[in-house]
């Protein structure tokens, strides 16, 4: 169904994204035009796309997830219902990682586990702007109020928790603690790798999260001051429903998966779409993937970060990630057609 004119054109950007820019600029695709479309593995993303599917309230998105429970050909269902939608802001195409860090820790605070995951004050939630992460380290806010979730025995891999926003906590008795973010203090997230590179301590091409890890704990004093650049600081929540073997939760409170789920701007592409990724650099990808995640340094209408799952592995493998490529988004047909300009049909 082809709307008439620009003003159906600029009513489905409002749809989509909640606001109108004037650098975002929308292309209606074939599935031709994915490179790699052919060779994927659809069940896979099928899979993952199910997984989040049926918490999608839109009247398009129910439409289509609803045939989905028909278990259909997973390639066949993603070109007969949907049509690829490009969606740029102006802004070159950057891709990331995240993973999910293992950290080794207690429920108890000893002499090696002294470094605490906090839970989040309820004050905190009642302002859009709370204590810094330095007034909340170095200050007495926090203290005898039984906001401990866990404590570990690394300052710097519990700093990198918070930038992932989630982990598990391996525990003396072998059980696995995990928790999932709750919330922040309503500072903007600053890079500290950015910064390093500001000093002229190394180049862009240099920078990765374990050669951040490794320069922080080489210079102790220098590295605390580092850390405290991000003002930013989260707050976790024990994440007891979510079994061991499952990934953790996503901004859609699922459990997301590696290589096959992406954190996006929400303003931008709609939470639960499948997007289909060409990512570049040394090792491509060209795959099917869902966005399920959101993350507070993802910004832009071509901006993603890969999950590549649990541990340090991943970790390695997230950290080194920064490449270009693009991003199509998939969208159910009537409204990838409410998007396109009248010129692109």
């Amino acid at each position: 169904m082809k709307p008439a004119g620009a003003a159906a054109f600029l009513a489905g950007l409002v749809i989509m994204t909640g606001f109108v820019d004037a650098e975002t600029r929308v292309s209606l695709l074939s599935f031709d035009d994915l490179e790699g479309w052919q060779a994927d593995d659809h069940a896979a993303a099928f899979e993952t796309f199910q997984n989040t599917c049926l918490d999608m309230d839109d009247p398009d998105w129910r439409a289509v997830c609803a045939y989905a429970t028909s278990r259909p050909d997973p390639k066949a269902f993603f070109e007969l219902l949907f049509r690829p939608v490009l969606i740029e802001d102006g802004d070159p195409m950057i891709f990331t990682g995240y993973f999910e860090p293992e950290l080794t820790g207690s429920r108890v605070q000893t002499a090696r586990f002294k470094y605490p995951i906090y839970a989040m004050p309820p004050e905190a939630r009642d302002t859009k702007l709370w204590y810094s992460r330095r007034q909340i380290l170095e200050g007495s806010m926090m203290q005898d109020r039984g906001l401990e979730i866990a404590w570990v025995d690394d300052p710097v891999e519990l700093f990198f928790l918070q930038i992932q926003g989630s982990g598990r906590v391996n525990l003396p008795d072998g059980e696995k603690l995990r928790v999932g973010y709750a919330g922040a203090n309503g500072h903007g997230y600053r890079s500290i790798g950015a910064e390093l590179v500001r000093r002229g301590t190394y180049d862009p091409h240099q920078v990765s999260a374990e050669v951040i890890k490794n320069w922080v704990r080489r210079n102790p004093a220098e590295g605390r001051e580092l850390l405290f650049h991000n003002a930013s600081f989260v707050f976790f929540r024990e994440v007891s429903e979510v079994p061991a073997d499952k990934g953790p939760l996503g901004a859609m409170n699922r459990s997301v998966t590696p290589m096959r789920t992406i954190a996006v701007d929400p303003k931008h592409t709609p939470l639960g779409a499948p997007v289909w990724i060409e990512k570049a650099g040394q090792s491509p990808i060209r795959r099917l993937m869902i966005a399920q995640d959101t993350g507070s340094a993802i910004k832009g209408a071509q901006r993603a970060d890969i999950f590549f799952g649990t541990g340090k592995e991943a970790g390695r493998a997230a950290g080194k990630l920064k490449d270009p490529g693009r991003m199509v988004v998939l969208l159910p047909i009537q409204r990838a057609y409410a998007m396109a300009p009248e010129d692109g049909l």
